[in-house]
């Protein structure tokens, strides 16, 4: 402890650990930069390193199946391999969350749609729509814009009256709904009070208890952040904010109405997560292939003048099949052509693809030799760091040719099976 009543003394003192803490605030940031720089590093090494594992194991897999004769000799090796890549854990994905929100019970009655019509300023949006959604589904509504996607979705939700049919939503039915056009947030509330005012505590799905504070972190809300009001937040955390309003209602139907255009990668992987675990109903009107891909099931499809259909699959599953149809047809005139002259199937390799196949699994089994015996002339240079490094080079140069050989044995191999069949 100092004392003393010397005002310039105390001033050059306090400057002084100022700028020391200052320093070490640098530094710590720096530390902190090269961790995470660090960390991205290993990451994507990992990630590498997993392509590769299975890679290798599809190959293997591959292998076996056909029982390549260059492997006879070392075949309860080679099976052994295989299983030892299966057993082999890839990396954990660092974006997943851990949490499920226990929802309200969901009965076998969930939404019902019969014969319903909507039209709007003349036009015919839905005509003669009939739907039974069940518990567990995940369903994408898609279709141009202005079509009348949001509208059905609405007309689903309760939310708008259609000019006929009826639509029965299940008593034990809770909608969460994600829209586009929510009400605007009142600006002086703090976040942590705005989250406070749907629930302050939610249910796990494993019956565990989670405070509004612990969901504000999950959704990307830190507690130093928590007391921030409202206003001061980007239009990006205001949508996450709002998401995590919804979520909070511990919904056992979940409506999303386009939540790729308001929300931002990161909050769209924390919801792809929630989704992952949420165990009642997902129905997302959305453009967004990606996003669609990870979330959805099936597929309600709007095609104009009120007429939907429905696809199961994924949506890229749809554009092949669209894209398919279009190429189908042909021209009357060429279709004569094509069954006047029959095309040729080749019924055996080409005279070069069949000499590079005869030699290519006896060039396989040497590559794995040369690796094998470089492995061991490494771990046999003990401290010779000049030929280690030689070594290595060479090793590397092996293990690409190995890899570009057994990527052709698999083509030459599909090829043959073509033939075969």
């Amino acid at each position: 402890m100092l004392v003393t009543h010397d005002r310039y003394f105390l001033n050059r003192v306090t400057n002084r650990i100022y700028e020391l803490e200052r320093g070490s605030l640098y530094t710590y940031k720096g530390n902190y930069e090269v961790f995470l720089e660090k960390r991205a590093e290993r990451e994507a090494q990992a990630e590498q390193k997993e392509t590769k594992r299975q890679n290798l194991l599809r190959r293997e897999l591959a292998w076996l199946r056909r029982g390549a004769k260059a492997r006879s000799t070392k075949q309860k090796a080679r099976i052994d391999r295989v299983e030892t890549l299966k057993e082999q854990k890839g990396p954990q994905s660092s974006g997943s969350l851990d949490f499920a929100i226990g929802s309200h019970r969901l009965g076998k009655q969930v939404i019902e749609a019969e014969n319903v019509m909507i039209a709007y300023d003349g036009r015919m949006l839905v005509d003669r729509f009939n739907e039974l959604v069940i518990p567990g589904e995940r369903i994408g509504i898609i279709g141009p814009n202005g079509i009348g996607k949001t509208t059905l979705l609405n007309a689903l939700a309760g939310r708008h009256t259609p000019d006929g049919g009826d639509i029965t939503i299940g008593q034990t039915v809770r909608i969460g709904y994600y829209t586009q056009d929510h009400s605007e947030m009142n600006g002086e509330l703090k976040v942590i009070d705005y989250i406070k005012e749907t629930a302050e505590v939610v249910k796990t799905a494993d019956g565990d208890m989670i405070t509004a504070e612990q969901m504000l972190e999950r959704f990307l809300f830190p507690r130093s952040m928590q007391q921030t009001y409202i206003r001061k937040l980007s239009g990006g955390e205001k949508r996450r904010l709002y998401l995590l309003q919804v979520l909070m209602q511990e919904p056992n139907v979940l409506f999303l109405d386009e939540p790729t255009n308001d929300l931002d990668t990161e909050t769209l992987s924390v919801l792809e997560d929630y989704i992952d675990q949420f165990p009642g109903v997902v129905i997302t009107v959305s453009h967004d292939r990606y996003f669609l891909d990870r979330v959805v099931d099936r597929l309600i499809v709007f095609e104009g003048n009120g007429v939907i259909s429905r696809f199961q699959g994924s949506y890229s599953d749809y554009m092949e099949e669209s894209k398919a149809k279009k190429a189908a047809p042909k021209p009357a005139a060429e279709e004569k052509t094509a069954e006047a002259e029959p095309k040729k199937k080749r019924k055996k390799l080409s005279y070069k693809d069949q000499l590079e196949w005869d030699g290519i699994e006896d060039k396989i089994a040497q590559l794995e030799e040369k690796h094998e015996q470089l492995e061991a002339d490494i771990a046999a240079a003990g401290s010779d760091f000049g030929k280690i490094q030689e070594l290595m080079a060479e090793q590397a140069k092996t293990a690409e040719e190995l890899e570009a050989a057994m990527d052709r044995w698999t083509e030459l191999s599909l090829m043959i099976e073509e033939l075969e069949s």
